[in-house]
């Protein structure tokens, strides 16, 4: 039987995170995946501030060669009206693009060159809690004890199908679609947001990678009540679209279309069982407003880890993790789902971009926020407020 503090279920950022900051935090670390890295990952491949900031504090450094350095965004509104938004200049990185399959395996390299055990290729099987922790089951016939267990095994986590916590029915809260494409468009090398009408509050995007590709997709909640047959016409029709066309340009995609569910209930999801410790979308802590999760991965997984690290005799893992968690998303989730409900109108999506093109101002920290440089929810919460709100510097701003 294999023993460890800690035991990381699923490598992905949300796992790496927490696997790599218990190690430091002086707890001994095994880490099982199923995949085998690189691997790929259905993602927009979008990395916002929040993400970047994490990643630095790892020790991740940006040298991976699809990585792009994203200095401008653009918008387009349900009328047609196209807003440019500059994010700092100078102050290191707010905004960036990734391929994932590239992220990830970049991440597992990391911990294991910190010394983290890794085990990849093996799957979690069962899980049986007891006073002492937890012993887990794995595919090949070997068994685990751990004193805790971080589940970063996705929306599907069968950690918590294992220990009954998954809701009757849950498929997550937004479809995505993504597919890689080769554009020669002028204006295809900048991040674009399109807010079509039929979409909202969901939009298409087009997010440029260093080979001269992007990742073009779109997102939807699932409570706008659109069936396959619908969804399947949209992505047949996007790159059909008059203002994707002329973005992109003469186009070419290149692999099949890929889907995925979108888990963005924070707020009512259960976070704990035990010594179990669930991050990431296993957590269904992606924003609900922009179905952004890497950020949240990564900052769940450290908080998880921080938890483990900080229990003591009159409180478990589960209690910190509990507190430290809803205080970091709660907030700031439930402020994202009133806006996506406020955007899901036209005139009011129409209205809300108008605003965000007053002047100069306005548009540098909308997309500052947009991009979580300010927690969602400081708009509203005087106790996020601090003095340095709107002069913080992205991330590796000291090499930048």
């Amino acid at each position: 039987m294999l023993q460890c503090d800690v035991l990381v279920v699923g490598a992905g950022p949300a796992g790496c995170a927490a696997a790599l900051t218990a190690q430091r935090l002086g707890l001994d670390v095994l880490v099982i995946d199923k995949a085998i890295f690189p691997r790929d990952k259905c993602c927009g491949d979008g990395l916002t501030t929040l993400a970047l900031r994490e990643l630095e504090q790892l020790g991740f450094e940006p040298n991976i060669s699809s990585w792009v350095n994203v200095e401008d965004v653009f918008l387009r509104s349900p009328a047609g009206r196209e807003i440019r938004l500059a994010l700092p200049n100078g102050q290191g990185q707010y905004a960036a693009v990734v391929k994932r399959m590239e992220l990830d395996a970049e991440l597992v390299r990391l911990i294991a060159n910190s010394g983290v055990r890794v085990h990849q290729g093996l799957a979690f099987d069962q899980i049986e809690i007891n006073s002492r922790g937890a012993q887990v089951s794995l595919q090949d016939g070997n068994t685990v004890f751990a004193s805790n267990v971080i589940a970063a095994d996705g929306m599907w986590s069968p950690v918590r199908k294992a220990l009954g916590c998954t809701p009757n029915g849950y498929r997550g809260d937004w479809h995505a679609f993504r597919q890689y494409v080769k554009a020669d468009g002028d204006r295809s090398r900048d991040l674009w947001v399109w807010f079509e009408k039929d979409l909202l509050p969901g939009y298409a995007w087009s997010f440029p990678l260093a080979d001269g590709r992007v990742n073009l997709g779109f997102g939807v909640p699932r409570s706008n009540g659109i069936n396959g047959k619908q969804l399947a016409a949209i992505w047949n029709g996007l790159l059909k679209r008059a203002p994707i066309r002329e973005v992109l340009g003469n186009t070419e995609p290149e692999d099949s279309r890929t889907a995925w569910p979108i888990p963005a209930r924070l707020p009512t999801a259960q976070l704990t069982k035990g010594p179990v410790l669930f991050v990431g979308d296993a957590a269904t802590a992606t924003d609900p407003m922009t179905g952004e999760g890497i950020g949240q991965a990564l900052e769940s997984g450290r908080l998880a880890a921080q938890a483990i690290a900080a229990r003591n005799s009159t409180q478990n893992a589960a209690t910190i993790y509990e507190r430290s968690a809803r205080t970091a998303f709660q907030l700031d989730h439930r402020f994202s789902k009133t806006l996506s409900n406020v955007l899901a109108k036209p005139i009011l999506a129409e209205a809300a971009l108008r605003a965000v093109d007053v002047n100069a101002w306005s548009r540098r920290n909308f997309v500052r926020w947009m991009f979580e440089d300010y927690p969602r929810a400081s708009l509203i919460n005087p106790k996020r407020w601090r003095k340095d709100l709107f002069d913080t510097s992205g991330a590796w701003s000291v090499q930048n």
